[in-house]
């Protein structure tokens, strides 16, 4: 077996050897082309072309392919190695495959999907479906041009037995650092049939914490970049995410798949921006502040919670019978006179506005009216008249018509919103309108609004009255849209993105076992799903969890398990660790014993250990005491635009979307997590942030779902 090794490494040593002499050879013909500056369009474009292919070449030379497919297509009796990395190197000559095949190219597919076996492989390609024998699945790590490890999952002329899972657990050992990183060498079957799922539908994902959801989003992604290449583009691609931390966390996942120009937003970045407006929103800390920091004082959850109600179907159909009631009262009272003796009657504006505009929204109809009756004046100008009084005339339609405008309706959402809350005075609205809003809604949003204060909840009304009003411009229109974190999305938010989005070209994924944001976001994917028409949309579920140790999640479900009881609990890859530790806090007190704990972690060969309380005040406290003692820690609390790695203190609460190499729980009683659902999922979403070692402290007692 060691001299198979041996041979096999010698190998891929000369076939890596090749292969970056031939890559090195082509970017040194692409950079002896001098840099084309001119202003000749079609020399721009062929510049654009050869820059494009000298940083693909760039990048491919340091880490050229990670895999090696050894292929016999049937009725071909030829056997080819294939070899796949992250860019696709063509060769020069033409032959029927490339020195390195694009992992997104179907061939590339049976590098993921084929799991073994001695029957025959197939891959779906253009021309249809090919069916072959698959006699090597090779893994190699290359690193800056160095071949570091050479290992076969599965090897059909071999006696000894495939070893699937060996190079997948070498990966998941390493440690992390202070970014995603891809996965395209690591990539699970059940990872590629969501990346390779195609376009026109909604994809709802339930993965497991670990389950590597957001990073086969954003290869997804990548995917449809290559496969549709003349029908989307970057540009028109977008990524919510929850946090601007955790949009700085994933930031390399696509340029290190030579992926550029994606947006990457939060949802409330994205709506601020269609609504240009000054109002600011009110903190995020006061929302946490009730739903996670209040104690018993935490309200309940139900459907009249204000997040609930505004991320409702029945508000978004509200707020359409509320633009209906403004139709009628859009036109104004009495006839327009550009001067005496000129007269258009209102029969006829309204003639215009209710049936040759109709078509278009409230806002546009009233913009074409208007530019209509300015038509009509310079028509009625047009008429025999003296130049006196012709100069007499322009001077009184132009004050008239700027008179006449003012008197239309200007349809601002933000001061629609208000008149609808009575914040401000406004039409009379039906009182069955008012009826539907829970009072407490009601007077609370009033009260925010006379202070001109938003919150979060009020984003996606407040844009779907923009677009009721003036339409959505084809520029404000996406390809795709990934929602991360969806559970935390509220059915409204979808609902309003769809609007934007081609053919329902949607990722939307998350977990309902870390749906710790109930009071704003869904607690069943039905209430996703059922947006769309059953053709339009499809499900999958990963339960497969890859980051943490064996121990770590089997630790965690129990926490679902007895706290939950619906969770969606995670099978591990086996990949056996430390056990947890849950300890209680010693003699020489919690702050002494946590500082011990932290020490002793991150003394260890990681990147970066987090120590996670229950409440903001906390971690504040534990980094003030952690300074004090010489730690260098970062506290995480909720302002933070960058993860910076290292040590850090945060509340469990902001953790969620992040991974560490160890994780100290602290306060892991039931003074801290009480016996319900929320707290339950809280302490499991802290728990599945360790990849390596997980500890839990506590004083008294542990919740009754924890098991010591």
């Amino acid at each position: 077996m060691e001299q198979d090794f041996q041979s096999a490494y010698q190998e891929e040593q000369q076939r890596l050897t090749q292969v970056m002499e031939e890559i090195d050879r082509r970017l040194q013909k692409l950079q002896s082309v001098p840099v084309y500056t001119g202003h000749d369009f079609t020399e721009q474009a062929l510049e654009a072309g050869r820059e494009e292919r000298r940083m693909a070449l760039g990048k491919s030379l340091q880490e050229p392919y990670f895999g090696r497919l050894d292929f016999e297509e049937k009725g071909k009796g030829e056997r080819k190695p294939l070899y796949i990395g992250k860019i696709g190197v063509d060769r020069e000559e033409v032959r029927e495959y490339p020195l390195v095949i694009d992992w997104r190219a179907p061939v590339a597919s049976l590098f993921y999907s084929f799991t073994g076996g001695e029957d025959l492989a197939s891959y779906e390609a253009p021309e249809g479906l090919i069916e072959g024998l698959v006699y090597l699945k090779r893994n190699v790590v290359i690193r800056k041009q160095i071949l570091e490890r050479v290992a076969d999952t599965f090897n059909r002329e071999s006696d000894d037995p495939a070893v699937s899972d060996e190079f997948l657990v070498y990966r998941l050992g390493e440690n992390k650092d202070n970014r995603l990183r891809d996965i395209v060498s690591t990539i699970q079957a059940e990872q590629d049939q969501i990346i390779r799922a195609e376009r026109g539908k909604a994809l709802v994902i339930q993965g497991v914490a670990g389950s590597g959801k957001t990073t086969v989003a954003l290869h997804r992604l990548a995917f449809l970049l290559y496969q549709y290449k003349d029908q989307v583009s970057a540009e028109k691609m977008i990524i919510f995410a929850p946090n601007h931390m955790f949009l700085d966390y994933i930031s390399d996942v696509l340029p290190e798949l030579g992926v550029g120009s994606i947006q990457q937003r939060t949802f409330n970045d994205w709506a601020l921006g269609m609504l240009d407006t000054d109002l600011q929103l009110a903190p995020a800390e006061e929302a946490l502040q009730t739903w996670f920091e209040s104690g018993a004082a935490r309200p309940e959850v139900n459907e009249a919670t204000p997040g609930r109600f505004k991320g409702s179907l029945v508000f978004m159909r509200l707020l359409e019978k509320v633009v209906q009631q403004l139709e009628p009262l859009s036109v104004p009272e009495g006839d327009f006179s550009p001067w005496d003796g000129a007269v258009l009657s209102r029969n006829e504006i309204l003639h215009w506005f209710n049936e040759e505009y109709r078509p278009y929204p409230l806002a546009k109809r009233t913009e074409r009216v208007l530019a209509r009756i300015h038509r009509w004046v310079e028509m009625e100008l047009k008429k025999p008249a003296s130049a006196t009084t012709l100069k007499e005339r322009k001077k009184k339609a132009a004050q008239r018509e700027k008179a006449y405008a003012k008197k239309w309706p200007q349809y601002e959402a933000v001061k629609m919103y208000k008149q609808l809350f009575q914040a401000i005075k406004g039409p009379a609205l039906p009182s069955f309108i008012l009826e539907e809003i829970p009072v407490h809604v009601l007077k609370g949003t009033a009260a925010d609004l006379k202070k001109n204060v938003l919150r979060e909840e009020d984003l996606p009304a407040l844009v779907y009255l923009h677009i009721l009003t003036h339409d959505i411009d084809s520029g404000s229109r996406f390809d795709h849209v990934v929602i991360d974190e969806a559970q935390d999305f509220s059915p409204f938010h979808t609902a309003l993105l769809d609007l934007f989005v081609k053919g329902h070209s949607f990722t939307i994924l998350g977990d309902l076992s870390q749906g710790i944001h109930a009071y704003k976001g869904v607690q069943s994917w039905d209430e996703v799903s059922s947006l769309f028409d059953s053709g339009d949309t499809g499900y999958f579920a990963l339960t497969r969890s890859y980051r943490s140790t064996l121990e770590i999640i089997e630790f965690a479900n129990v926490i679902l398990e007895k706290g939950v009881r619906s969770g969606i609990t995670a099978v591990p890859v086996f990949r056996s660790g430390d056990p947890v530790r849950v300890l209680p806090y010693g003699p020489q007190g919690r702050k002494q014993h946590l500082l011990s704990a932290l020490r002793e972690l991150s003394a260890k060969e990681y990147r970066t250990v987090s120590v996670l309380t229950r409440t903001l005040k906390e971690a504040e406290e534990l980094h003030a005491y952690f300074t004090e003692q010489g730690i260098d820690i970062h506290l995480i609390d909720g302002s933070m635009k960058q993860y910076e790695g290292g040590l850090s203190v945060l509340p469990v609460y902001l953790s969620k979307g992040l991974e560490f190499d160890g994780v100290i729980v602290a306060d892991a009683d039931e003074q801290h997590y009480a016996a319900d659902a929320v707290d339950a999922k809280l302490l499991y979403v802290g728990c599945t942030r360790a990849l390596h070692e997980l500890w839990l402290m506590y004083a008294e007692r542990l919740p009754e779902y924890v098991e010591a």
